[in-house]
């Protein structure tokens, strides 16, 4: 037996992210071995999560993997935990196509009883309303309780808690309106830069959030079985990986892709030359590239050697800032800055040109389907040919293209099945 459940909103910026790491960080301080879980692609929740938990948050995205092997995912990495946080993804009830690959979706199929964090600092019993659809929208979706947040007075506060009471709903506390609270954000999501532990959340959390009550409330059967989490990724489990990694560059990583492989490597493409002989891959995920490309011109060693591996035919997967690396240039404000030059392409980060791609994406190549998900500004500055008609989500086509160099593969998905 074992506590876990998934915290949600009833929309993004409610505080959902706040108040799953404040549980975390309290629950880990208390002596509790807490594994972390994210609805959907997101890399840099999953940061937060690892910094205050010390160990790997696992994505769980139910258009990249099957139900199985989510509760695969869920099992396998939840089994030496107390208790297991899953934090969700914009609204409880927001997924690709309706609620598919929602928040709901995900807790439906692991059988998770449901935290929904409600912004309630323009509000009182106006919530009755609301709390009440989300309460029944869904029967297979059990919302176990409510955590109130950006309360203004614990006179608001018994407020909102006569709500729940009317309802019948659990009331499992609240945090107070405070800019100390606030999470920053900057470029392309929340700024993972900063130091993971806020004492004042973990206070408030501590003070004003039954968190007792929601662990005991929370228990859950683990399976009898013990499932092998990598079961879509025989492809890739047997490879000897280098995997290019640091703070910001080429930081987005699944942590169950790395996971599958034999063994991998990292190595630092601002600071190191990877010795690439005797592996079967190498990977350059994405990242912020853009940000730091003054430092990986000067390390032309190590952009070098990844273009002779290439160019000799060494297998390379190569994903949005990992493209945009093998690319002859990327242009921002300053100028021109040279990269690998495997691709023939120059990539605009300048601010003029930004413009946002967002969402899943899957293609077929090689009678093979890939899934992931692109989040991006910059854009290529020439046309471009894909090798393969890239579709979003609900099967319409996207102009994404996909490059295919003898043994490279390159494009801005960020793929779950590599």
């Amino acid at each position: 037996m074992k506590s876990a459940f998934l915290i949600a909103a009833p929309t993004s910026g409610s505080g959902k992210t706040t108040i799953a790491r404040g549980l975390m960080a309290l629950l880990t301080q208390k002596g509790h071995k807490v594994q972390p879980f994210k609805c959907g692609p997101d890399y840099i929740d999953t940061k937060f999560h690892e910094a205050v938990c010390g160990r790997p948050s696992i994505n769980l995205d139910s258009f990249m993997a099957t139900p199985e092997h989510i509760r695969n995912l869920f099992e396998h990495y939840g089994k030496d935990a107390d208790v297991c946080v899953v934090e969700g993804m914009m609204g409880l009830f927001d997924g690709y196509d309706r609620d598919k690959g929602s928040s709901a979706e995900i807790a439906s199929i692991l059988g998770l009883p449901v935290i929904l964090v409600v912004d309630a600092k323009s509000a009182s019993y106006s919530m009755a309303p609301l709390l009440q659809g989300f309460v029944n929208f869904r029967k297979e979706v059990h919302i176990a309780g409510v955590i109130f947040n950006k309360v203004g007075s614990e006179k608001h506060f018994m407020m909102l808690k006569q709500v729940c009471d009317d309802l019948g709903i659990k009331c499992f506390g609240y945090l107070s309106k405070s800019s100390e609270l606030e999470q920053s954000s900057r470029y392309l999501g929340l700024d993972f830069s900063e130091k993971a532990e806020n004492k004042e959340l973990i206070k408030q959390i501590e003070a004003l959030v039954d968190w007792e009550s929601i662990c005991s409330t929370s228990v859950r059967k683990q399976r009898t079985n013990s499932p092998k989490a990598a079961d879509w990724q025989s492809e890739s489990s047997g490879l000897r990986v280098c995997c290019a990694s640091n703070s910001e560059s080429f930081c987005f990583l699944y942590q169950e892709s790395i996971n599958s492989f034999a063994s991998i490597c990292f190595f630092d493409p601002e600071k190191d030359v990877p010795s690439l002989d005797d592996i079967d891959l190498l990977y350059l995920p994405g990242g912020y590239p853009e940000k730091h490309l003054e430092a990986l011109v000067r390390n032309e060693a190590c952009r070098k050697a990844i273009r002779d591996f290439a160019e000799r035919g060494g297998r390379v997967v190569a994903e949005c800032g990992g493209m945009m690396y093998l690319c002859e240039k990327i242009i921002n404000d300053e100028g021109e800055f040279p990269m690998c030059g495997v691709l023939p392409y120059a990539i605009t980060a300048r601010k003029a040109d930004r413009k946002l791609s967002l969402g899943y994406r899957r293609f077929m190549l090689g009678g093979k389907e890939y899934r992931g998900h692109e989040f991006h500004y910059t854009q290529f500055v020439e046309k471009t040919e894909s090798v393969t008609q890239v579709y979003n989500a609900k099967g319409e086509p996207m102009p994404t293209p996909v490059f295919r160099y003898k043994n490279v593969l390159a494009s801005y998905t960020h793929l779950y099945n590599i």
